[in-house]
């Protein structure tokens, strides 16, 4: 299996997330791809590729163009109104704001685009948000064209949480959901997407949620306690021609492995009955017991049989990488997957 990897997403390298009403040193931070490297060093999986470049186009097909503008200029208008700190919302259009106008001021904007006030932007931000999603295009594409049955974007930063026109949940672009529309434009006819990361991927949901050509799943903590709250419900099905098409599994606080993968095995008969021509799994390694934001209870040895159940749907596979915070296992856990998908 090999890897897509790039050293610009060190340049998001932001120095506050808003936690427990406190300004701290994000979560999502550059030491996350550090141990997942040190980990892919340690083992016989594939070699490491550089992104190709495809522009712009792949991410406006699935991204408002006045949001992608935003994202590449909102550093520059942050500092130029003068402030000081990192990037951060401070107010939002509320449920009585029902029509809400884009403001011209940047401390405005960053409210309309803006999902949660947990994520800052900050210099080099949109340059790493670029080449996150070039990285999963670069693994689509060698998918689509016959190069793999099974490629790795080792993504950075994530993409899950993002939205059609608003960033948060340390993401920017929809790395998953760029991927998924780039297969489908080189002729996918079905593409199915495993999202197995801790929180719900409701970025991908409101996407494709009117879309019967890509089928989304995901397997998250129970929305009324986790991240995003405002979405992940079981009764969240699709709309129009995309009803039945989206397929939610909240789960409780201290779920273990055994529960979760009875989750897990009705999401893959799902996807096998879709007939699908690809898979993206969109993969956090936050369901880890250990993992500093999560409520799972997934073990360093559960990513391995994870891997090998995916792996039984024997379709042309690419995995995202989503969450999974920084403690040192969460290069062990990824790798676990990696090495389960390829039956080791």
């Amino acid at each position: 299996m090999d890897i897509i990897y790039s050293e610009d997403h060190r340049k998001r390298a932001s120095k506050t997330e808003l936690y427990g009403g406190e300004l701290l040193p994000p979560f999502e931070c550059p030491e996350r791809m550090d141990f997942i490297l040190e980990a892919i060093e340690k083992t016989s999986l594939g070699t490491i590729h550089s992104p190709k470049d495809f522009g712009r186009d792949p991410i406006t097909a699935i991204h408002d163009e006045g949001f992608v503008t935003f994202i590449e200029t909102c550093w520059q208008e942050w500092v130029a109104a003068g402030f000081k700190g990192e990037a951060i919302a401070s107010v939002w259009p509320s449920r009585s704001m029902p029509s809400p106008r884009i403001p011209s001021f940047i401390d405005g904007k960053m409210g309309y685009y803006t999902l949660a006030s947990e994520t800052s932007i900050s210099a080099g931000t949109a340059e790493a948000a670029y080449t996150s999603a070039q990285v999963a295009l670069t693994a689509a594409d060698a998918i689509m064209k016959g190069q793999a049955q099974m490629m790795f974007a080792l993504c950075r930063p994530p993409g899950h949480h993002a939205s059609k026109d608003q960033f948060g949940g340390y993401c920017f672009y929809n790395n998953a959901a760029i991927a998924a529309q780039h297969m489908r434009d080189q002729g996918a006819a079905k593409v199915a997407i495993l999202d197995v990361d801790f929180h719900h991927g409701n970025g991908t949901q409101a996407i494709f949620y009117d879309r019967d050509d890509v089928l989304f799943l995901s397997l998250h903590g129970d929305p009324a306690e986790a991240f995003p709250y405002f979405l992940g419900y079981a009764e969240e099905t699709g709309l129009g021609a995309g009803e039945g098409y989206n397929v939610n599994y909240p789960m409780p606080p201290k779920t273990p492995y055994s529960k979760w993968s009875e989750a897990l095995d009705d999401a893959l008969g799902r996807i096998r009955a879709f007939g699908a021509d690809s898979l993206i799994v969109s993969f956090g390694a936050d369901t880890f017991e250990n993992d500093p934001i999560s409520f799972f209870k997934l073990t360093s040895a559960d990513f391995i049989d994870m891997g090998r159940r995916i792996a039984t749907l024997n379709l042309p596979t690419l995995t995202v990488m989503e969450g999974g915070y920084a403690v040192s296992e969460v290069g062990t856990n990824t790798v676990n997957l990696l090495l389960g998908m390829e039956g080791q």
